[in-house]
């Protein structure tokens, strides 16, 4: 049960899950979070859609949010051929997957933000560049970790519902893939305001 009253999905007769539920609280706020994550992670970008996802993942997994873990695992798995077992060891052992080098500076870099971003060193940003990141790569990779761990803060934070059946994520991915967060998500609340 969520922390506050969060409007009811009448097709799961219960709040909506995860950030859907703060989003359908407070539908303003809707349109900017989604740009702020489609923009980063669906946008033009030379990291393919999987692996910004994977880093999307990874931070979230490092803060313990199981919804956003889930779900942006289950849209990597969807971009990078139903690879679930490679998105598994990205989010919990990364020096060791088989991704990268330049991937796994990434990872690195993504892990230091969710630490505080003052983690980050000069180091950390040199051996991204020699494993051939480019800025927009690293930028990217820095705000995918920031926006996420905001993410994160948020749908913890309000004890948003997480479902645990893994199908529900995988259906939801495919969405995903398919119509974009913004597609999804303005479904979502428009279903509230019906």
């Amino acid at each position: 049960m969520a922390h506050i009253q969060l409007p009811i999905a009448e097709e799961l007769g219960r709040e909506f899950p995860g950030i859907l539920g703060p989003m359908t609280f407070r539908p303003e706020t809707t349109a900017p979070l989604n740009e702020l994550v489609n923009i980063p992670l669906r946008g033009p970008s030379t990291l393919s859609k999987g692996e910004r996802e994977m880093i999307a993942t990874h931070v979230s997994w490092r803060n313990d949010c199981f919804f956003c873990q889930t779900i942006h695992g289950a849209v990597a798995a969807a971009q990078l051929g139903r690879d679930k077992a490679l998105v598994e060891k990205v989010k919990t052992d990364w020096p060791n997957a088989e991704i990268p080098p330049k991937l796994k500076a990434l990872l690195h870099i993504a892990g230091k933000v969710q630490l505080g971003g003052k983690h980050v060193t000069a180091e950390d940003i040199a051996a991204a560049r020699d494993a051939g990141a480019t800025d927009l790569e690293i930028h990217d990779t820095v705000l995918i970790a920031a926006v996420f761990c905001m993410c994160n803060r948020y749908v913890d934070g309000l004890g948003t519902w997480a479902p645990q059946d893994p199908d529900i994520y995988r259906q939801r991915a495919a969405l995903i893939v398919e119509h974009g967060y913004t597609g999804v998500t303005e479904a979502a609340v428009a279903a509230i305001r019906r």
